[in-house]
């Protein structure tokens, strides 16, 4: 078996591919880092390693990803998805061992298909602006849960934020540091027993692909306009489902 880094080759492509899609999706759209590494990284690392590799790389990539739009950051109305989020994500690690892990990709697989064909074909989306903080601290408890699950915790956030209308910062501003702190809650329960000696190693062979990845993902945003930031949002969504179904 050929090994690099004292780790087979093929794991480390795997590992190297999924750390640069992801990224590149995250320093793009601002979330689905989760959806995309573990997609790629499940065929060679088992739930749990891949949680954990999920939330490591993802804290360390939204801490980079959140401080160029710092300013577009509103607190007030961030508060309530984070207060739902520091509920959701612990009842989301213990269901982490607990819930068949097919049968949860499938369902959230084809509800977010559905969404982001939905999403790409309307000429409008509806918007729901009834519910107030209450709706959103649901939505915050409940995208924790899946952060707590597998790091997916921008799926929901995401979705929302453009059935509530908001624009490309505002929207950006609330899921983006959402999902870092469901990221860290979720790195502080799953990591101290996650985390051993070979997954400190992959976690760092991630490093280059991923700040790779978050730069160009970065540059790529920068040139979006509000409509085409939706339209990408709207197909990131798709294609995540879809790469839950695969």
């Amino acid at each position: 078996m050929t090994m690099m880094f004292g780790v087979p080759l093929a794991t480390l492509s795997v590992l190297w591919a999924g750390a640069f899609i992801g990224a590149l999706a995250a320093g793009g759209a601002g979330f689905a880092f989760a959806i995309a590494a573990s997609a790629i990284w499940l065929h060679v690392l088992d739930p749990i390693q891949t949680t954990a590799l999920i939330v490591a790389c993802g804290t360390l990539l939204h801490i980079t990803l959140v401080w160029p739009i710092r300013q577009s950051i509103d607190g007030v109305r961030l508060t309530p998805f984070l207060l739902g989020a520091l509920i959701g994500v612990p009842i989301g690690v213990v269901m982490l061992t607990r819930v068949e892990s097919s049968s949860l990709k499938l369902a959230l697989g084809t509800g977010m298909a559905l969404y982001g064909l939905y999403a790409l074909l309307a000429p409008r989306l509806p918007r729901v602006s009834g519910g107030g903080r209450a709706a959103d601290a649901a939505i915050g408890f409940f995208g924790g849960i899946l952060g707590g699950l597998g790091g997916y915790s921008g799926v929901l956030p995401t979705i929302w934020t453009q059935l509530r209308g908001w624009s490309k910062p505002v929207a950006r501003g609330v899921y983006q540091p959402f999902i870092l702190f469901a990221h860290v809650l979720t790195l502080a329960l799953v990591g101290a027993f996650a985390i051993d000696q070979d997954g400190l190693v992959l976690f760092l062979l991630a490093l280059p692909p991923l700040c790779l990845g978050a730069f160009v993902g970065l540059r790529i945003y920068g040139h979006l306009d509000e409509v085409r930031f939706k339209q990408m949002l709207a197909a990131m969504i798709l294609a995540s489902g879809v790469l839950f179904l695969i």
